[in-house]
Parts: C-alpha cells; sequence; structure tokens
C-alpha cells in the first residue's frame, strides 16, 4: 500500500515583526488611524444623538482653545497650563519604562510631591520669595525620589513585582493626602484646604507672572526638564545603561552594568520628576492640595509616554493631544446636553486606534497566494 502523504497548507495569514518602517510611513498610520476614528465616532454620535459629527468636533476644539476672540487666549493658556502637567509626568516615567521597570506609581508620587509643596507654603511663607521657592522645589524632588525609592529597592534586593507595588502605593499616598486636608482644611470643619496663602500672605509659593502670562513658568520649568531627559537618555553613559537594562538585564550584568544599581537611581529619578510635577500643579496651578491633585494624569501620562516609544519630544504632541480630547468631551457634555460619558467615549474610540496603529506599525501581515492546483 502506498504511503499516503498529506500537504500541510501554509495559514491564511501570517504576522512577521517589521525590521524598520520609515518615519514618514508610520507618521501616515497615526494620522491615518486618528482619521479613521473620528469617522467612526462621527457615525456612533450620529445614530444615537443626531447631532452633526462636525458640529461636535467644532465644540471638542473650542472647548480647549476657546469660541470667541475673548476667550481664546485664557482657554488656550489653561490647555498649555494641563498640557505640561501631563507632559511633565510622562517625562519622568520615561526611564523607568524604558528599563523596563513599570513604574504606575505616578499618581502616588505627584501626590507626595503636592504635599511637600503645600506644606513649604504654609509653614514657610515668612520666607524670603526665591528662599521659599528653592525650598519648595527641592521638598517636591525629595518626595517624589523617596517615593520612587522604595519600590525600586525592593525590585533591586528582593525581586518584587513592581508593577503591584508602585500602584499599592499610590493608596498610601491617597491616604497620607486626605491626612493633611483635614489637618490642613480651612475654614476649619470644610474638609478642604483652599487656596492657600490668599490672606496676609498673600499668594506666597504661587509662581509669578512672566510677560503677563501665569502659567508661563510652568512651560519653561517642563520643557527644561523635557530637553534635559531627551540629552539624558539618548547621550549620556546613564542613559545608555537604561537601554541595556531595558533590553535585557543579563546583558547588562555580563557587560559589567550595575542592574541593582541602576535601577534604584532611576527610579529616583523618575520619582522625583514625578513630584516636581506635583510641585507645578500646587505652586503654579490649583494653589491648594486635595486627593484630585493628580486628577488621573498620572496614569494618561503611561499612554503618553508609551505611544512616544519614550521619546520626549513626541511626548509633547501626544499630551497635547490627549488634553485637547479632555478638554473637548467636558465642552461637547455642555453644547450637546450629553452625558460626559457619551464624550469620554469619543475619547477612548480615538485612543484605541492610535493605540492600534502601533500594531501595523511594528508587524506586517502576510497573506497565503492562492496556488493553482496540478491538473
Amino acid at each position: 500500500m502506498a504511503a499516503m502523504t498529506t500537504h500541510k497548507k501554509d495559514p491564511l495569514v501570517r504576522i512577521a515583526r517589521r525590521e524598520s518602517m520609515p518615519t514618514w510611513q508610520s507618521l501616515l498610520i497615526r494620522i491615518g488611524s486618528v482619521l479613521a476614528a473620528l469617522v467612526l465616532a462621527g457615525v456612533i454620535i450620529y445614530l444615537l444623538t443626531g447631532a452633526s459629527p462636525i458640529d461636535v468636533y467644532k465644540s471638542m476644539l473650542q472647548g480647549a482653545f476657546g469660541s470667541n476672540p475673548k476667550n481664546y487666549a485664557q482657554k488656550s493658556w489653561i490647555t498649555v497650563r494641563d498640557t505640561m502637567m501631563l507632559l511633565c509626568i510622562a517625562v519622568g516615567l520615561a526611564p523607568a519604562f524604558k528599563m523596563r521597570f513599570w513604574n504606575i506609581g505616578a499618581e502616588g508620587q505627584v501626590l507626595v510631591g503636592g504635599i511637600a509643596t503645600a506644606a513649604c507654603m504654609i509653614y514657610l511663607k515668612n520666607l524670603p520669595p526665591l528662599l521659599l521657592f528653592l525650598c519648595m522645589v527641592g521638598a517636591s524632588l525629595l518626595a517624589g525620589a523617596l517615593w520612587g525609592l522604595l519600590p525600586a529597592v525592593f525590585k533591586a534586593k528582593w525581586d518584587t513585582n513592581e508593577t503591584l507595588f508602585t500602584l499599592m502605593m499610590n493608596y498610601v499616598a491617597l491616604q497620607l493626602t486626605s491626612f493633611f486636608v483635614a489637618k490642613w482644611e480651612n475654614p476649619v470643619g470644610s474638609n478642604k484646604v483652599g487656596i492657600i496663602n490668599q490672606g496676609v500672605n498673600a499668594k506666597q509659593g504661587w509662581f509669578p507672572a512672566i510677560f503677563g502670562q501665569d502659567y508661563l513658568l510652568n512651560v519653561i520649568i517642563v520643557m527644561a526638564v523635557t530637553v534635559g531627559m531627551f540629552f539624558y537618555l539618548k547621550y549620556s553613559k546613564q542613559g545608555y545603561e537604561i537601554s541595556v537594562i531595558g533590553d535585557s538585564r543579563n546583558t547588562a550584568r555580563y557587560a559589567g552594568i550595575p542592574v541593582n544599581k541602576v535601577i534604584i537611581r532611576t527610579m529616583l529619578i523618575s520619582g522625583a520628576i514625578c513630584g516636581l510635577a506635583g510641585f507645578i500643579t500646587v505652586s503654579g496651578s490649583a494653589h491648594t492640595i486635595s486627593t484630585s491633585t493628580a486628577g488621573g494624569k498620572g496614569f494618561t501620562a503611561i499612554i503618553v509616554a508609551w505611544l512616544s516609544k519614550f521619546n520626549t519630544f513626541t511626548m509633547i504632541a501626544v499630551a497635547l493631544l490627549l488634553t485637547v480630547f479632555d478638554k473637548g468631551a467636558i465642552q461637547v457634555a455642555t453644547d450637546f446636553g450629553i452625558s460626559k460619558d457619551m464624550s469620554n467615549m469619543i475619547t477612548g474610540i480615538i485612543l484605541f486606534f492610535i493605540i492600534g496603529s502601533e500594531f501595523f506599525i511594528n508587524y506586517r501581515m502576510i497573506f497565503r497566494k492562492k496556488e493553482k492546483e496540478a491538473a
């Protein structure tokens, strides 16, 4: 009996990793994903509300940049302010994430930085302004660094799960913030701190206006940190060590890189910058401290850092895009009388498409060619 042979067909679709893609092609894919998301969101909006998608998107832009010449500058600066806050946190996450240390604790690091800043504003308000600012900066950097140090030490020494550790640290920071809000509540019984230094020591510890703009110093500080982190990661010896550890810790050890030391050092830097974001928020924006000071931006910053592939200059555009979506969602809910959940759904669809576009940038789909059967 003749041996029976079977021919195994190739799968209809195979997925292969791309070696590289030109920058212009990846940019086109990302732009295309945003346009596709806008089309899909527009269809959903029309089916559920009957509203014109164009009017909805126009409302989103007005929410971020204003609807008339009188409020263009005011709303635009608020959008820039919030973009800088988000960008600062994302820049802080960049070195840890590039090292493949999943720092999910940015929310807590921002909060402890904000607590340290508020404490300086309350207890050291009689210091000269420059000295007070130096104390606030130092305290916020130190608080954030220490909050990042603890999970780093446990990871380096006992290889604990940094994702869970840093996530739980957020809840500790949240309760710590609640404690200090109750301690500093003003007026008594209000369960909130209120605006710090409004009375006799008016605006002590507040960012000064520069060229008439209240938030210009926010921009200067964050952009300086952004540029500095870009060169640190790309051109410094420590940045190179971070990159090698991110690729392979065993390779890093073989190359003589002190992995545990780099993990601790990098998390000190990451936590310190996130703590600085707390300083910028409390001193340069809110002028108070509460459990909502971080406002979820610590988690949104993860998306910013990841989509930007840890390039801090790219983070500027991504942070601005997400901030515009957030501001626009609130405006859409107001203008069209719909739930904010509906407007958040638009943002979610756009984010899903942007994240999904990374698949087509990093991978290609190979379809099986039809074979003609032998006659």
